[in-house]
């Protein structure tokens, strides 16, 4: 089914990633690794544009590096098991780009604040949730790579046709 620019569309899809966001944050990794391919296989065959999976990979290999490494430098504790649920949020949150979070990316300067104020509060919402403890040090390094991570979007998809809620993707 093509993408479409209805405004269902682009509410099912903030759904999907919120209702992703909680189970991934609430249920664990266990949760994380049915509720992300299902919303991600959801996603591909009822909103996603032609090479959007590119997106999704990038944030997914984003998200491994980034936790990751603030994991292995103790900025980010996790007592419980893997963290493949943290992992899985990245790729739910690409599939915002192209939908729901389209306008955003023609405002650079109010994405480069979303993703200063957003990333950070995520972490923060998400840790208290899961019962994950974050350095502070980790929720500044956050701000600074959600800053880069938006103005990057924002310097990739703003004021494109295809970065608006359905428009054809090039990609």
């Amino acid at each position: 089914m093509p993408p479409s620019n209805s405004r269902l569309a682009l509410i099912a899809n903030a759904l999907m990633f919120q209702g992703g966001w909680f189970a991934c944050v609430l249920g664990g990794s266990g949760w994380a690794s049915v509720v992300m391919p299902l919303i991600l296989w959801a996603h591909w065959h009822w909103l996603a544009r032609a090479g959007e999976w590119r997106w999704w990979l990038g944030f997914a290999m984003t998200g491994v590096i980034v936790d990751g490494g603030l994991m292995i430098a103790g900025g980010i504790e996790i007592e419980h098991g893997s963290p493949f649920w943290l992992w899985a949020l990245w790729p739910l949150f690409a599939t915002t780009l192209h939908h729901c979070l389209a306008w955003l990316w023609s405002h650079r300067a109010l994405a480069v604040a979303c993703g200063i104020i957003g990333g950070p509060m995520s972490y923060l919402s998400g840790a208290a949730l899961a019962g994950v403890n974050i350095q502070p040090w980790a929720i500044a390094v956050e701000a600074m790579v959600w800053a880069i991570i938006c103005s990057g979007v924002a310097w990739r998809l703003g004021g494109s046709p295809q970065s608006q809620p359905g428009g054809q993707n090039q990609e």
